[in-house]
């Protein structure tokens, strides 16, 4: 799965000693750009997975990630696992999001360029209503609706 969003929080660095040797683990906190912004929480594991990310706060990241559960004293915990994270150009979220006007602000001012109409060769999504089948007419019924 992937989730692009801003990182907005680096929380510590945890680290240990198993079995294998030694280990290393960070978790990151990114929210969405979305309407209703999402938050979500997940992990990079490995010294050289966090080296090769770099992951700073207030960057635009583009995270994949496995998600997996695991039970512990009758209770289930998720796990969101990092396993690619690419460094995306803020200037492309901005232009990606251009289209869209920002809650609250105000309408353009009336002579503002207003939004191509589309082309004369492309097709309506709904017929016009001169169209419509004149079965009203033939039947002598008063009800136009079709069932």
């Amino acid at each position: 799965m992937e989730l692009q969003g801003k990182v907005i929080a680096v929380l510590p660095e945890r680290s240990g000693v198993s079995a294998r040797g030694e280990w290393k683990s960070q978790s990151f906190v990114i929210e969405t750009h979305e309407q209703y912004p999402k938050k979500l929480v997940f992990d990079v594991f490995g010294a050289e997975r966090l080296a090769q990310f770099n992951i700073q706060s207030g960057e635009e990241i583009l995270v994949s990630f496995d998600i997996d559960a695991h039970e512990y004293n009758g209770r289930w915990f998720n796990n969101i696992r990092a396993w690619n994270v690419q460094h995306v150009d803020p200037n492309t979220v901005a232009a990606m999001a251009g289209g869209m006007q920002p809650a609250g602000a105000p309408f353009p001012p009336a002579g503002a360029p207003v939004a191509a109409a589309p082309a004369a060769g492309a097709t309506a999504p709904f017929p016009p209503a001169s169209a419509a089948p004149a079965a009203s007419a033939e039947t002598g019924s008063a009800d136009d609706l079709p069932f």
